[in-house]
């Protein structure tokens, strides 16, 4: 079911929803069978995001400019209606004021207008990708998206590494603060997840999170829900945290040196983590080692399939995927498969009815996307996209049995045949 503050959609913003779970509202996998193949069409794009859908055939991209920045100067975004089949642009919005670069996000609210956020800036556009407010944020940093509460609110905040966090509540209705920011208690890199009117937040050091108090018409820090996943270790920062309704899942070593492969690009000595925190009660906890390997990194969130009990962490700099079961609450945690070499680095898709995962491989210096089988590992389908980067953004479902992929300056519609 999608999330209260989004459009009723398959995929109506990153990773289908607040939650981070990577999977489609009501749509069919790709269900791919004896002697089908994957195909594909393509099309060069400023840098892209990720994609989004409305109504029944509409999708839309998010992409963003690079060269000022390599010049210190500002940078744009831009909004363009695709259409879905052949990905050539049906409408675009005008460049968008952005600021510092960064990725950023984009999300269809249930009162069905398009919001952004990009840089430095929120814009809110119509589905015919016309302007129709922005709203200029109040930290000269980038802001790493945003999730939209269950209340219709939007929350968003910078990124840095030794700033600390400011949330900002944002109006969708007005595009203007909603109460007054808060301060949180350390920097954070990863963005926000959500689950109802409470937003989680992975500082880079320990995670925790904020209720909307409706009465009060602000956040309130959550004082009893808090876990320290640094503690007395050498690791560096988490990524994005993905929300089961019972566990927070998300791996930590995020500081890396990434530019056009994650292969490689770990700046830490020691070996990536998967982390658990049981919501219900932050001193039910759980790490457990990738690969084991040196120099593990990540840049992204795990995947967890919540009707299997699988989740799949992996160490994006070594080039390792690997998969637990675990029990109803999560505290027990059994291998289940592993795969080596396997350049993965992306976000994913999660089809929850036929258990395939879309994800990427990143090898003779260019990124495939491969369709695994989640139970076993067992490769279902792979095609190379042409993509001389290693993704590391946001993918989506498709209208049929296709989905996009987004890779830096390419992308892909991938379907089947």
């Amino acid at each position: 079911m999608t999330a209260g503050g989004y459009l009723d959609s398959p995929w109506p913003g990153e990773d289908a929803g607040p939650a981070r779970l990577q999977a489609p509202d009501g749509t069919a996998g790709l269900n791919l069978r004896p002697g089908e193949k994957l195909r594909w069409v393509t099309r060069n794009t400023w840098i892209s995001t990720m994609t989004v859908l409305g109504a029944p055939g509409e999708a839309y991209l998010l992409t963003h400019s690079v060269l000022r920045a390599r010049f210190g100067l500002p940078t744009t975004s831009r909004v363009e209606q695709i259409d879905p089949i052949t990905l050539k642009t049906l409408r675009r919005s005008p460049r968008l004021p952005g600021g510092p670069m960064w990725p950023g996000g984009m999300a269809i609210h249930r009162n069905g207008d398009m919001y952004v956020v990009y840089g430095r800036w929120a814009h809110r556009l119509s589905r015919a990708c016309v302007p129709l407010a922005s709203l200029k944020l109040p930290i000269d940093q980038p802001y790493n998206s945003f999730v939209i509460l269950d209340n219709g609110l939007i929350v968003t905040k910078n990124l840095s590494d030794r700033t600390p966090a400011r949330l900002t509540v944002i109006d969708a209705e007005t595009l203007q603060p909603a109460c007054p920011d808060r301060n949180c208690p350390e920097p954070s890199i990863a963005r926000l997840s959500a689950s109802g009117n409470t937003v989680y937040v992975v500082g880079v050091r320990s995670i925790f999170r904020y209720h909307w108090d409706a009465t009060a018409h602000t956040l309130v820090f959550d004082d009893e829900w808090r876990f320290d996943y640094i503690g007395s270790t050498t690791q560096t920062f988490g990524w994005d945290v993905v929300l089961d309704g019972q566990n927070a899942w998300f791996m930590d070593n995020g500081r890396h040196n990434y530019v056009v492969k994650m292969i490689g690009s770990g700046l830490n000595s020691t070996p990536n983590r998967l982390i658990r925190v049981s919501l219900n009660d932050a001193r039910d906890h759980q790490i457990l080692t990738v690969s084991g390997i040196a120099g593990g990194s990540i840049t992204n969130p795990p995947l967890v399939d919540l009707q299997r009990r699988i989740v799949l962490a992996y160490d994006s700099a070594n080039r390792y995927l690997r998969a637990w079961r675990f029990e109803a609450q999560g505290a027990t945690l059994t291998p289940l498969w592993e795969k080596s070499p396997f350049g993965c680095a992306s976000h994913m898709i999660l089809y929850p009815d036929t258990g395939e995962v879309v994800i990427n491989d990143y090898r003779r210096q260019g990124e495939e996307v491969v369709v695994l089988a989640i139970e076993s590992g067992q490769e279902l389908a792979r095609v190379r996209t042409g993509g001389l980067t290693q993704g590391v953004v946001f993918p989506s479902v498709g209208w049929g049995r296709d989905f996009y992929w987004s890779s830096m300056g390419r992308l892909a519609r991938v379907f089947v045949q």
